[in-house]
């Protein structure tokens, strides 16, 4: 994973910014959670982070392990990979809901690891084959994982999302914190009970 893509430049740049201010606030034993601000953007912005007993390079490994997210991420109900590898990945996300509704979406990730850090962004990819209803707006985000400096066993998980359901049918505007607020805590938890099993 050693080549960088464009993409992933502003994700440095915001883990590098992130890193900087500390660890203030984070612990191990629960997921932060903020909303952050956005402007005129239609979707929410929430950042998460933790502290999770387990190197930077096996979280990575879990988190480029595409194919295995319906095995443990909450809601994702299928990954089909259609192209690429670790580094970067195009993939087709299915995304089962509350009530028996789905979302179905197109991903573009690149991922870049080093010795104690690894940052994998991801942004939506439009499908003209998908109707509105079916799918969702936009999305965006990046996991950052960093090495504790005073442990490189244990690593800083920081996770940033923007995501825009598109249109919201009455009576169904859960759905837009199950695909961020709600969820990112699941999310974060959900690396963390993957890393305590042995890597495939």
């Amino acid at each position: 994973m050693k080549r960088l893509h464009h993409s992933l430049l502003p994700v440095l740049l915001a883990c590098a910014a992130a890193a900087a201010a500390g660890l203030d606030g984070v612990a191990e034993d629960r997921v932060g959670v903020s909303e952050a601000a956005q402007g005129a953007l239609p979707g929410k912005t929430f950042d998460a982070a933790t502290i999770i007993d387990a190197p930077a390079q096996k979280l990575c490994a879990i988190l480029v392990d595409y194919a295995a997210y319906p095995d443990f991420m909450p809601n994702t109900k299928t990954v089909d990979v259609l192209a690429g590898g670790a580094d970067h990945a195009l993939l087709d996300m299915t995304l089962a809901l509350p009530l028996g509704k789905t979302k179905k979406y197109r991903l573009r990730l690149d991922a870049q690891s080093e010795a104690q850090r690894c940052h994998v962004a991801w942004q939506l990819v439009p499908r003209a084959d998908l109707a509105a209803d079916d799918t969702i707006a936009d999305t965006s985000g990046y996991w950052c994982l960093s090495a504790l400096p005073a442990n490189k066993n244990k690593s800083l998980v920081e996770y940033h999302v923007y995501a825009d359901p598109g249109p919201i049918p009455y009576g169904l505007g859960w759905i837009v914190d199950i695909l961020s607020k709600q969820s990112l805590p699941k999310t974060l938890e959900a690396l963390r009970a993957q890393a305590r099993k042995p890597l495939r």
